[in-house]
């Protein structure tokens, strides 16, 4: 499969983080062209190039930008989500890392694009090289005249401020992105109404992706046709692959749109030590797990929800025939049950119950009942929580149940046994214990 590097082609050149380095490989010509034009004629741009969210969701961006009234009298804000918690996930800090100005290039175009004055990078606490890197960088471009005032004597303000969250995997849903910024307690907020008009401080917000604004000015030097010319109809361009777990050469890779995972595992020397291919996930622990029957389904977001799951953020955690599934499904479980901010009954309690459950079954003291009971928990928290959080706990469970069931079957369930006076085999005894553990193991 032909690869053309676009979003990573500077990741290997030698000091491809500094101003100099951006500059020498075409950096910031693409804002002088930005800055010359109309900021509605870079939403259409945008709008016509097809580029979708890489943050999970896949919303048109050059539509979220079109959302920003204008006119209203209330300054604009440009979010950046480098939050960056689905577990499996690790484009945007290697991105920050290795090319930080274009990112910050993006974000001077987008803030232009929606007349924002002020903008912000979110980063995950535990970031602390990006944060770095991304400080000096911002420092480099105020000192050439990229940021603050009358940039490129255009006439356009911004200021960027790089923070550094706390580590709370709920931040990197946006709302809570958002209550984090403004000092309060990293919690989703009801929708309506939306960050378009009511995000940070109550004012007109965009909030995006580290590699959806990393992609802008690629877009702004070559055009929406050119764009438009890698990936697939619905979902074109460019796309950071994180391939983990049980894969020859782990690492990022950048492929067109609609690559299959079949491709991925050629590029990246197939699944470790040969052995067969058992599940994987397309976006990470909170999008339904696959399988190998599903290797040549496009990994876009089309093609992913045919296949019954979601592109998410490209997270591939790849897990070969080794793999204990119940285990799995526990840990991630146990993931989401932490990480819950608590807010909604249906998340704070359901994750935490389903944790239980899969502990008394992985710890033989399940019953037959138990992976209904897991089921039909799951199908009462989807849809019925503040954010997504909630759906993403689901996700393992559903899957792992739907492709790996006999694994979830309590052993005890089926081997359990009671013996006669005689030393004769009977049926099992009811389950009446408190904690689903039978009665006779007492």
């Amino acid at each position: 499969m032909p690869v053309t590097p676009v979003l990573t082609r500077r990741w290997n050149t030698p000091e491809s983080w500094t101003i100099d380095t951006y500059r020498r490989l075409d950096g910031y010509l693409a804002l002088r062209t930005a800055l010359a034009g109309d900021p509605d004629d870079l939403i259409k741009l945008v709008k016509d190039s097809g580029l979708r969210g890489r943050g999970g969701a896949g919303f048109p961006t050059g539509m979220k930008w079109g959302f920003i009234p204008q006119g209203d009298g209330k300054p604009h804000y440009l979010v950046i989500n480098a939050d960056e918690g689905e577990p499996g996930t690790c484009k945007d800090a290697p991105l920050m890392k290795a090319d930080p100005h274009s990112l910050i290039e993006g974000i001077i175009i987008a803030a232009y694009a929606v007349r924002a004055s002020r903008a912000f990078v979110y980063l995950r606490g535990e970031l602390i090289h990006a944060a770095r890197r991304m400080r000096a960088a911002v420092d480099e471009a105020y000192a050439a005249g990229f940021l603050g005032r009358d940039i490129l004597g255009s006439g356009f303000d911004l200021d960027l401020v790089v923070h550094s969250g706390a580590g709370a995997y709920i931040c990197g849903e946006e709302t809570a992105l958002l209550d984090s910024l403004e000092g309060r307690r990293g919690q989703p907020r009801l929708r309506p109404p939306f960050p378009a008009t009511h995000g940070l401080y109550a004012s007109p917000t965009v909030v995006n992706n580290v590699e959806t604004i990393a992609s802008v000015p690629f877009i702004v030097n070559y055009g929406a046709d050119w764009f438009r010319s890698m990936g697939r109809e619905k979902s074109p361009g460019p796309k950071i692959y994180s391939l983990s777990g049980h894969v020859t050469r782990p690492g990022q890779y950048e492929a067109p749109m609609g690559t299959t995972l079949r491709e991925l595992l050629e590029i990246a020397g197939g699944v470790r030590g040969g052995r067969k291919l058992k599940a994987w996930t397309p976006g990470g622990s909170s999008t339904p797990m696959l399988t190998a029957d599903h290797l040549d389904a496009p990994l876009d977001f089309e093609g992913m929800q045919e296949a019954g799951s979601l592109l998410g953020t490209a997270a591939l955690m790849i897990m070969d025939e080794t793999t204990e599934m119940l285990p799995v499904v526990r840990r991630l479980t146990e993931f989401y049950a932490h990480e819950s901010c608590g807010k909604c009954t249906p998340c704070r309690e359901g994750t935490s119950w389903m944790v239980k459950i899969l502990e008394r079954i992985e710890d033989g003291r399940g019953d037959a009942e138990d992976v209904d009971t897991l089921v039909d928990a799951c199908d009462n928290i989807f849809g019925r929580a503040f954010c997504a959080l909630a759906d993403g706990a689901t996700s393992p469970i559903v899957s792992g149940i739907k492709y790996f069931r006999d694994e979830f079957i309590p052993v005890s369930a089926v081997t359990t046994r009671t013996a006669g006076p005689d030393g004769t085999v009977g049926t099992p005894e009811p389950n009446t214990s408190p904690d689903g553990a039978y009665a006779g193991a007492h």
